[in-house]
């Protein structure tokens, strides 16, 4: 998955592994395996959760499961509700929305605006001080 600066961490540390965000289509695909594997309507959340965390959850950059079928088969409903619930405030903190509230995207832009900032300081100065910055002709 491709990301830009403002992502940030594309993965964060679970019990079991680690929880990647998906892209859209990852997600679109997990919800289609979950429908597939449920009987009613019921038990829907379930099986998306399942297979939401069977394309999330990796360890050693080697997904865990599968497919949702082997989540569903290995891990306890409590477990996918927790690891579910993670990756989704995992990916609320890290691809905001527009529903969030103006108050919210305007805390997001000035940390997206310090990260920024803060990426040219530290380590990086040492090297620009080989490279002293040049304003205009010198001659």
């Amino acid at each position: 998955m491709e990301t830009g600066f403002w992502a940030g961490p594309e993965r964060v540390a679970v019990l079991e592994g680690e929880l990647r965000l998906l892209s859209a289509r990852e997600v679109l695909e997990a919800r289609r395996e979950g429908d597939a594997l449920t009987a009613d309507g019921a038990e829907r959340a379930l099986c998306r959760n399942a297979c939401l965390v069977a394309r999330a959850l990796e360890r050693r950059g080697r997904p865990v499961f599968a497919s949702g079928r082997e989540a569903l088969d290995k891990l306890r409903v409590e477990d996918v509700e927790r690891l579910s619930d993670a990756w989704a405030a995992f990916n609320r903190e890290h691809n905001p929305s527009p529903l969030d509230g103006e108050e919210e995207v305007r805390r997001r832009k000035k940390a997206w605006g310090t990260r920024v900032m803060s990426a040219f300081s530290g380590a990086c100065s040492g090297c620009s001080a080989l490279c002293p910055r040049r304003n205009g002709r010198k001659r």
